[in-house]
């Protein structure tokens, strides 16, 4: 038996190699190719049949933060609107989330009845919608950074479940006693939930920086035409296209490169929290 199970493990770690080699593969040429000279005496710029370069070379990086390209301002772009998704959202998502499941009042049943079901629809049924009243207050184009801010936040409050779940893990006797000592529901919810709280509030931070750090069919939809408005995702789509596919390819990869350094090292740092919070908020629904 032992025999065996010895084989069944070697197995199943070869298969796993295998799955992460291919998994990596396409992150590896990515890196590779960013790496590629740019001169064109050296190496053809655009896409070529091989995956090691020639001569490795930090040029295209170097055109990312020259004054040729807006790519600072593009980034600047991204950062702003996730690091203010990721504050407000996190904020909204744990009031939300503790009042429904603490506190017992009328309708509370059917409100979050009511957001699951909506939230079955997917956003691409609102967009032009949202476009218009955005359009309506001067958010888009030259304002698109604020108007992606307000509507990412604005939906928040619906992605309460796995918070709300990871709330009612917690016992309900604590807060019962603290109310027993004269403690409000904010001084509770401040001083006592909040700080067992940790791996959750890690988890909704994660996932709501992550959604516009990625976006790109809303954002091109609001700041169409306005290259200043531009988060990464949409200025490298629309900077190749526009200018030389072929030519552009190696500074597109770098461009990508970076676009991916800040999440990986968020998931790395906080690995641990995150995998916490998913399983502590899958327990109750």
């Amino acid at each position: 038996m032992k025999r065996k199970e010895q084989i069944g493990n070697a197995i199943i770690y070869v298969v796993l190699v295998l799955m992460s080699i291919i998994w990596l593969f396409p992150f590896f040429g990515l890196i590779m190719q960013s790496f590629r000279s740019y001169d064109p005496k050296v190496e053809y710029g655009g896409m070529v049949d091989y995956i090691i370069p020639h001569k490795f070379s930090l040029d295209n990086y170097k055109f990312l933060f020259s004054g040729e390209t807006n790519f600072l301002r593009w980034y600047g772009n991204t950062l702003t609107i996730a690091v203010c998704v990721s504050v407000f959202s996190t904020l909204i998502v744990l009031c939300v989330s503790y009042a429904l499941s603490r506190m017992r009042f009328k309708g509370r049943k059917l409100l979050m009845r009511f957001w699951l079901i909506l939230g079955m629809f997917p956003g691409f049924l609102t967009m032009i919608c949202l476009y218009f009243l955005l359009k309506t207050f001067g958010l888009t184009q030259a304002g698109a950074v604020p108007g992606l801010i307000l509507i990412s936040v604005a939906n928040s409050g619906m992605g309460y479940y796995v918070c709300k779940g990871y709330f009612d893990t917690l016992p309900r006797s604590l807060d019962e006693a603290a109310l027993i000592d004269g403690a409000s529901r904010a001084r509770i919810f401040l001083t006592m939930v909040i700080p067992l709280s940790k791996p959750i509030i890690i988890y909704t931070a994660l996932t709501a920086f992550m959604a516009p750090w990625c976006d790109y069919v809303f954002a091109s939809y609001v700041a169409f035409g306005h290259d200043a408005s531009y988060n990464v995702a949409v200025a490298l789509q629309r900077w190749v296209v526009t200018n030389d596919y072929q030519g552009y390819f190696t500074r597109f990869c770098a461009g990508g490169i970076l676009v991916a350094v800040p999440v990986t090292l968020l998931f790395m740092l906080l690995q641990k929290y995150y995998v916490e919070g998913v399983t502590g908020g899958a327990v109750k629904g």
